[in-house]
């Protein structure tokens, strides 16, 4: 299945990093790639790419996987079918930029922050960075069994958050840290469900530390 996306060359000409935005239920890529807005001066030899999700939201625009409570068992089962297609398109759009594996970082929003961490735990290279905003872990119970890399995680959620309450994220950061992951989590006081600068400005500095230091050391 090929993904229709959003890209954003890199400002320097050059791409030297990826970064590949996962948008939350109901929404599309355009509307992740506006965090691309806030970040490209601060990351000009990074490109973007913000893909729509694998089918329609009976509420319009897309989804990843479905629109399930939290800690629906089937919330798992979902991750696992769309994940063939997603890490197809990570593969290629790295290739695309003639990038290695090492050389992604993935960013989601919401049920966007479910698939980067399933994907960024089981990439055969683990990718430079995962960034989650208003969302968590699903399958914890099987991540020990299933986890293939480690990259860095940063998990950016609002205290008030009504629809995905804070303390999914907090089990999320426990499950992580005891399966060997370098992961933190960020409370926002004040945000509910959803992205502000404060928010933004977390995750540039995350993604730009993991950078720096996958530059330094390597895969």
């Amino acid at each position: 299945m090929t993904l229709t996306a959003l890209r954003r060359p890199a400002a320097s000409g050059k791409p030297e990093w990826l970064v590949v935005f996962l948008h939350g239920y109901g929404s599309s890529g355009a509307e992740l790639m506006s965090f691309a807005d806030y970040w490209r001066s601060s990351m000009p030899s990074v490109a973007f790419a913000a893909p729509d999700g694998l089918s329609p939201a009976k509420d319009g625009g897309f989804q990843w996987i479905g629109k399930r409570p939290a800690g629906d068992p089937r919330l798992y089962d979902d991750a696992v079918a769309a994940t063939p297609a997603l890490q197809a398109f990570l593969d290629a759009e790295l290739a695309a930029h003639d990038l290695g594996p090492e050389r992604l970082a993935l960013v989601g929003f919401s049920q966007g922050t479910v698939m980067a961490l399933h994907l960024g735990l089981r990439r055969a290279v683990a990718p430079a960075a995962v960034l989650g905003y208003s969302g968590g872990l699903v399958g914890a119970d099987k991540l020990n069994d299933e986890i293939i890399s480690k990259p860095p995680v940063m998990l950016v959620h609002g205290e008030q958050d009504a629809l995905a309450p804070l303390y999914g994220m907090m089990a999320s950061v426990k499950v992580l840290s005891a399966a060997g992951v370098v992961c933190q989590g960020v409370p926002v006081p004040g945000l509910g469900h959803e992205v502000n600068a404060d928010a933004l400005i977390y995750g540039a500095r995350f993604l730009l530390s993991a950078f720096a230091f996958r530059e330094k050391h390597g895969a």
